[in-house]
C-alpha cells in the first residue's frame, strides 16, 4: 500500500489566497485586519513563530504589531499591555505567545484577552462555546487539522477517530471538532492501556504527544488516515513528527508529513481567525 501525502503547504497556500482576496475587499471599505502579537522573553522557538506570524501579516495585507518584552516583565505590566490592546481600535486579534516566563500566570493573561480578539481560541468563553457547539474562534492547530482532512476529500461522518494526546491546545479541542463532524472519538493518553490496540481501530488517527517518532506501524490500521501534529527537533537538527513516517507510510492511507503537514496550517488558521474577528468587529460578518 502506498500512502498519499496530505500537503499542508498546498492547502495553506490555497486558504491564504482566499484570505488575501477578502482583505482587498475589506480595504475598499476602509477596514484592515489588525493582529497584535506579544512575546515575553527570548525563547528561540517562540521568536521563530513570531517572525513567521509577522511575515504572514505582511504578505496578506494585515496591520501587524509585535510587542517584544524582556523576560523580567511583570505580570501587571503584561496585563496592562493586554488591556491597552483590548481597547485599541486598529487591533482585531491579540495573541500572547506561549510559554510565558514562570513568574507569570498564563491563565490570568489568557483570561484578560477580550473574547472577540482571542484569535488563539484559548479564552474560557471560546473554549466553552466550542464544547457546546456554539460559534466561536477556534484553536488554530485543531482547526487546521480538520481543514486538512476535509480538503483531502475525507468524510469524517461515522468514522472512528482516535486522538493520542489530551492537551488543552490540541488533543482536547481536536476531539471536540472531530465530534462536530460526526466522528466517533476515542482519546488516548499516557495512562491509556493497550494504546496500540485502540489506535489500530482508528479510521482516522490524530497524534499530538510531543515524542519524536513514537507511533510506528503497529499502531496503524491498514489504510487509516494519519494526522501527525508533532514537531520535534532531533539531535541532528532535523524536524520529526510524533509518527515514525517511514514505518507508518507502508500501511496507512493519507498521511501528513513533518515538516509541511499540520505546521503551515497553524499560522494560516490564525490569519483566518483574525480576518473573522475583524469582520465581526466592524459589523461585516
Amino acid at each position: 500500500m502506498t500512502a498519499t501525502i496530505i500537503s499542508g503547504k498546498q492547502v495553506s497556500e490555497d486558504i491564504r489566497g482566499r484570505i488575501a482576496g477578502e482583505v482587498k475587499g475589506l480595504a475598499a471599505k476602509g477596514v484592515v485586519p489588525g493582529l497584535a502579537v506579544v512575546l515575553v522573553g527570548e525563547d528561540p522557538a517562540s521568536q521563530v513563530y513570531v517572525r513567521n506570524k509577522e511575515k504572514a501579516c505582511h504578505d496578506l495585507g494585515f496591520y501587524s504589531e509585535v510587542h517584544r518584552l524582556p523576560a523580567e516583565t511583570s505580570q501587571a505590566q503584561l496585563l496592562a499591555l493586554v488591556d491597552e490592546l483590548n481597547r485599541k481600535e486598529a487591533i482585531d486579534g491579540i495573541l500572547v505567545q506561549l510559554p510565558l516566563p514562570g513568574h507569570i500566570d498564563e491563565k490570568a493573561v489568557i483570561n484578560a484577552i477580550a473574547v472577540g480578539k482571542d484569535v488563539d481560541g484559548f479564552h474560557p468563553v471560546n473554549v466553552g462555546n466550542l464544547v457546546i457547539g456554539d460559534d466561536s474562534l477556534l484553536p488554530c492547530t485543531p482547526a487546521g487539522v480538520i481543514e486538512l482532512i476535509k480538503r483531502a476529500g475525507i468524510s469524517l461522518s461515522g468514522k472512528h477517530a482516535v486522538v493520542i494526546g489530551r492537551s488543552n491546545i490540541v488533543g482536547k479541542p481536536v476531539s471536540l471538532l472531530l465530534q462536530r463532524e460526526n466522528a466517533t472519538v476515542t482519546m488516548c493518553h499516557s495512562r491509556t492501556e493497550n494504546m496500540a490496540e485502540i489506535a489500530r481501530q482508528a479510521d482516522v488517527l490524530v497524534v499530538a504527544i510531543g515524542r519524536a517518532n513514537f507511533i510506528d506501524a503497529s499502531y496503524v490500521k491498514p489504510g487509516a488516515v494519519v494526522i501527525d501534529v508533532g514537531m520535534n527537533r532531533l539531535e541532528n537538527g532535523k524536524l520529526a513528527g510524533d509518527v515514525d513516517f517511514d514505518s507508518v507510510k507502508e500501511v496507512c492511507g493519507p498521511i501528513t508529513p513533518v515538516p509541511g503537514g499540520v505546521g503551515p496550517m497553524t499560522i494560516t488558521m490564525l490569519m483566518q481567525n483574525t480576518l473573522i474577528a475583524a469582520k465581526r468587529h466592524h459589523g461585516l460578518s
